[in-house]
């Protein structure tokens, strides 16, 4: 609500104005707390309620979310608990379909790949702007995504109902076990609203292939989806590292003997040429990471410097 010339008047905000479409927003863990509460309606129920002023009414926001935050630190600490990484409440976090933890981890052929991307992205701008072919492509894509939306509304078959409802139980039961060995709420909680989720991914994927009828097939591909996003972030930082699989644990144990052969009781190394000196034994840098965070938590290395020095202690 906004007052000029002595009266006031209703100005469309971004959620209002990308009703039918979708909304991009950076930072979104520095949002103001009156738009905290204002986004939770409008991801609820896709309206907007306004009572200022003598102005009283309801908006449309019926719009997907994409949104895109930073954890407290600015970079995401292996060492701290999901809940530590991300801190946003849990009742906006159980609102978004799909969750994805995105780490910037150095490695030079990804980097490579990403550096000679962006280069092509820069150097190209201009041409494919001006290239006929592109537009075509463009517009096909335009017209291929409108009749999807318009044209295709799948409803889930009766076989792929069930195995949801099997998928969500099941999911609901190795979250509440988790809870019960760590002692700790996951970060991000698996309620209703995750189940509706993956309904939505299965029509959404059923939509894309024109399909009127959301399959077993496109049931177990949204589930695939949202265990590796939503699962992986709920179950994210150091308690992923103090908990690896059985197949890791042998080679987390190997990795712990090298690195307490490297170093001895009150020396200290740094972090990279540690790796690097493990990596031409043929130890994979995760697993030599896994290891150093789980001695870490032994409290028997000790980071400095930022974490750039490593000091043994037991």
């Amino acid at each position: 609500v906004l007052f000029r010339s002595r009266e006031f008047y209703l100005e469309g905000g971004a959620m209002v104005l990308a009703d039918g479409g979708v909304v991009c927003i950076d930072e979104f863990d520095k949002m103001r707390a009156e738009d905290r509460v204002a986004i939770h309606e409008a991801m609820e129920q896709q309206t907007i309620s306004i009572a200022k002023a003598g102005i009283t009414t309801v908006l449309n926001s019926r719009t997907s979310v994409l949104a895109a935050a930073n954890p407290p630190s600015g970079r995401y600490d292996d060492l701290k608990t999901a809940q530590d990484n991300i801190d946003l409440q849990t009742t906006i976090l159980s609102r978004f379909d799909l969750i994805f933890i995105v780490k910037d981890t150095r490695d030079y052929r990804n980097d490579q790949k990403i550096a000679s991307h962006i280069i092509k992205v820069h150097a190209s701008a201009d041409a494919a702007s001006r290239d006929p072919k592109t537009l075509k492509e463009e517009n096909w894509l335009k017209r291929y995504i409108h009749y999807c939306r318009t044209e295709c509304h799948p409803r889930l078959s009766e076989q792929a109902a069930k195995k949801l409802q099997s998928e969500y139980v099941t999911i609901r039961q190795n979250m509440r076990q988790q809870a019960n060995e760590t002692g700790e709420a996951a970060a991000i909680p698996i309620t209703v609203r995750q189940l509706e989720a993956i309904i939505r991914l299965s029509e959404a994927l059923a939509k894309m292939r024109l399909s009127h009828v959301a399959t077993d097939d496109h049931v177990k591909e949204a589930i695939s989806l949202f265990k590796v996003s939503t699962m992986d972030a709920a179950r994210s930082g150091i308690t992923q590292h103090l908990n690896p699989p059985p197949e890791l644990a042998n080679e987390i144990k190997q990795a712990e003997a090298q690195i307490k052969r490297r170093i001895g009781i009150g020396s200290h190394i740094s972090e990279r040429r540690l790796i690097d000196d493990l990596a031409r034994m043929g130890m994979n840098e995760s697993i030599v990471r896994r290891a150093l965070l789980i001695m870490h938590q032994r409290d028997e290395v000790e980071y400095k410097r930022e974490r750039r020095l490593i000091v043994r202690k037991a």
